[in-house]
């Protein structure tokens, strides 16, 4: 019976089980998703690259948190622009440019002792010995001092009070751990047959509660989501294990569920955009909107699988684990490969993507079942490529994605409105002389029904 991947990129089929479970929506680990406003509090900074100067504004974007809340962040890419009101992800490290630096902790440590989690600018002027401070002033040397890590950057702030403060920072700056994500579901896919339990599906948060919202057909349909012993919930905390209970005879299906907090996400976490957009690193929460959804698909028999994607800067491309709960071996080609994956098994397939390119693909199959994956792998700082972009005069206030009054240009830190261009180039993007690359992984799935980690066996 055929099925097909389809895309942007990448063309195959997959076998697969049950009703459409369509996911047009990135996919997201879980967390804050937000739209950029743009850059609020800056001054001026000079970039010194390639025998050349060039000045550009240097401080604190902000974001509209999906749902309520607003986020103050930090740009890690120097040279890659923003574009006008683009979409953020909340995203671990090594799905970004932070995975590979080794100054990603420094860059944290720096968010944590200055602006704005330090908002007493004359104790911070004192203990840097920098002179008097302001809101613009410091962020500009905040600003500095992150890019000198995240991008290698030469970079002074124009200000001496910011520059001051800017080598303070740099100079003192110390590794401090990853923040662990504002609310994530693990595993964000499970399958099983019908007539029992599929999970668990535990929650990750640092929010004291999280709301579940059940399956949007639950009423029709019977299924509901419960704890270990079997009961209903609608609530849920750090460490709870949902299931989704799916009664005797139901029809072979998919279905979501989704868990929601309010809470203050943690500085340090990194925002990745949906599109090509410069990539920011959070320094400052209010009270705000985060979500994770997880999937389920059930069958009576036959090869029923879970699908999942993320992207994996280590090998510069798109993890996707496909776990099959069946009683028959689920098959799939994809990118020309064939793969089978036995009763009970799991397996990881890295589908290569090239870096800043956008990816969407389709995975169908019969009885209507279709998951989409989508986004950009943006794994590494653009480096030094010439002089930082520039922005068209008539560019609106500051309330635009980096703009600034007055017709001034913002250079680096600057709002494009250019529209990403994604190129519809098929297969060859990541053939070379006619193979693919792919790596693979193959195991037992687990009794709990956890995704496995993709280790690196190619096929």
């Amino acid at each position: 019976m055929a099925a097909l991947v389809s895309g942007l990129f990448a063309a195959g089929a997959i076998v697969a089980a049950g009703p459409a479970l369509a996911d047009e929506a990135p996919q997201h680990s879980g967390g804050a998703s937000a739209t950029l406003d743009g850059l609020t509090i800056f001054d001026r900074a000079v970039l010194h690259d390639g025998g050349r100067d060039q000045e550009l504004p240097a401080g604190l974007f902000e974001m509209t948190v999906d749902g309520g809340g607003t986020l103050k962040t930090y740009c890690i890419d120097i040279h890659n622009p923003t574009q006008e009101q683009a979409k953020y992800l909340e995203t671990p490290w090594d799905q970004t440019s932070l995975g590979a630096n080794e100054n990603a902790g420094k860059i944290r440590w720096i968010l944590q002792h200055s602006y704005p989690q330090v908002d007493d600018l004359m104790g911070l002027a004192d203990r840097a010995g920098t002179g008097p401070l302001t809101e613009r002033t410091a962020a500009a040397g905040t600003q500095v001092a992150i890019w000198r890590y995240s991008d290698g950057a030469g970079v002074e702030a124009l200000d001496p009070a910011a520059e001051k403060l800017a080598d303070w920072l740099q100079d003192r700056a110390k590794d401090v751990e990853e923040p662990r994500a504002s609310l994530s579901l693990e595993p964000n896919a499970v399958s099983g047959k019908a007539g029992g339990r599929l999970g668990p599906v535990t929650v990750r948060t640092d929010a004291d509660q999280v709301t579940v919202v059940p399956p949007a057909d639950a009423a029709a349909s019977g299924v509901t989501v419960t704890d270990e012993a079997g009961k209903p919930v609608t609530t849920a905390a750090d460490g709870s294990r949902l299931y989704f209970d799916i009664p005797s005879g139901t029809p072979d299906g998919s279905a979501s569920l989704t868990v929601q907090a309010t809470t203050s996400v943690p500085v340090g976490r990194a925002f990745a955009g949906v599109t090509r957009s410069q990539t920011q690193i959070l320094a400052g929460s209010s009270q705000s909107t985060v979500s994770a959804t997880a999937s389920a698909t059930w069958a009576k028999a036959g090869p029923i699988p879970a699908l999942s994607a993320e992207k994996n800067c280590a090998k510069g491309g798109i993890d996707l684990t496909a776990t099959n709960k069946g009683d028959e071996p689920f098959g799939f080609e994809l990118m020309g490969f064939k793969h089978t994956i036995a009763a009970g098994e799991s397996r990881t397939v890295t589908v290569p993507v090239p870096e800043d390119q956008a990816y969407d693909f389709t995975i169908t199959g019969p009885g209507g079942f279709s998951k989409n994956f989508k986004g950009v792998l943006d794994c590494k700082t653009t480096g030094s490529s010439g002089p930082a972009p520039e922005q068209p005069s008539s560019q609106p206030s500051p309330a635009t994605a980096g703009g600034t009054s007055g017709g001034e240009n913002l250079a680096a830190t600057g709002s494009s409105n250019a529209t990403p261009v994604i190129a519809g180039i098929a297969i060859a993007l990541v053939v070379i002389g006619g193979a693919a690359v792919l790596f693979v992984s193959k195991k037992k799935t687990p009794p709990t029904g956890s995704t496995p980690d993709a280790s690196s066996a190619e096929e």
